[in-house]
């Protein structure tokens, strides 16, 4: 069994690197200042990826893990669709692998079944992935995408809107479940929507929203085996695709296992109250050091190294 000091450690390392999505924005980012030695070996991977602000003229590729690799050939999606609109523009992480904007406006092309006039996307990628300067552990290889759960509205967002705008919460105060003022069946429409695309290897949502969606879900629930719990996911949804063919150096993860995760035993560490309420621990962990470029696949020099494209 897990030790409360352990659980408590990685509870509040989990929401320490997750990026909010109603974390606000600038409308004038400011462009980072040149690295005094971006040669030195110690210099941390997300300083060198964060200052990419185009890809990498390379073939597609998504090198390594999720949580430690990087994205060659990736590609921007469009900040307006005719169903979806790009949050947070300041970040620039509307990258991904082709086939991730394949997956992210299809399911944003069935937003109008449920009700909604589209989708409000958030963070994907950097545009050579890496690890990020601030929020997020995994987005590192342009197959993640985090879609908000507040429906896009029916007009094309302002630049200043999309830095200033917050995103809805979907949970009750008391974290048991969803609120049901906000959280309406259109969600689980959308939802389901993502989780039935045969590339979307995870959806990850929070514990109440996944115990609302087994409550509610009809007909065909396999879905739900991908609709995996998770900190830190009350304003947004995460979809995950598995690694796209011709990627051979990307390292994807099992699949999930078989069955809906709807039983009590499948949630019931998540409403535990050591997990609602972690205690922190009494010795404060230590900080990890910054993950550098030796630790990522050797193709990330290669990544990194190319110039930025004029724009």
């Amino acid at each position: 069994m897990m030790r409360r000091p352990i659980l408590a450690t990685i509870v509040f390392t989990a929401l320490a690197t997750t990026a909010l999505a109603q974390d606000k924005g600038t409308v004038n980012p400011k462009p980072l200042p040149p690295l005094a030695n971006p040669n030195d070996p110690a210099t941390a991977a997300k300083q060198l990826f964060g200052r990419k602000t185009t890809a990498a003229k390379m073939e597609p590729q998504a090198v390594g893990f999720y949580a430690k690799g990087c994205l060659a050939g990736g590609e921007a999606l469009p900040i307006n669709g005719s169903t979806w609109q790009v949050m947070r523009l300041s970040r620039n992480r509307n990258w991904g692998h082709p086939k991730l904007l394949d997956v992210v406006q299809r399911i944003a092309a069935r937003a109008p079944r449920a009700g909604w006039p589209g989708l409000l996307v958030g963070d994907m990628s950097q545009p050579r992935g890496g690890p990020m300067l601030t929020g997020h552990a995994s987005h590192q290889v342009g197959l993640d995408a985090d879609i908000w759960l507040t429906p896009a509205p029916n007009r094309q967002l302002s630049r200043n809107e999309r830095e200033e705008m917050s995103a809805t919460m979907m949970v009750r105060d008391d974290r048991l479940d969803i609120d049901p003022r906000v959280f309406t069946p259109g969600h689980l429409v959308v939802i389901r929507a993502a989780a039935q695309e045969p590339s979307v290897q995870r959806i990850f949502v929070n514990a109440a929203i996944k115990k609302a969606l087994c409550r509610e879900a009809k007909g065909d629930r396999s879905w739900l085996s991908k609709v995996r719990p998770m900190y830190g996911h009350d304003y947004h949804f995460h979809i995950r695709i598995g690694c796209p063919p011709g990627s051979t150096e990307c390292e994807s993860q099992t699949d999930p296992a078989d069955g809906e995760g709807c039983s009590t035993g499948d949630l019931a560490y998540w409403f535990k109250e050591s997990t609602l309420h972690p205690k922190p621990p009494k010795e404060p962990p230590k900080p990890k050091p910054p993950m550098t470029l030796a630790e990522l696949p050797p193709a990330c020099r290669a990544v990194l190294s190319l110039p930025d494209a004029k724009q």
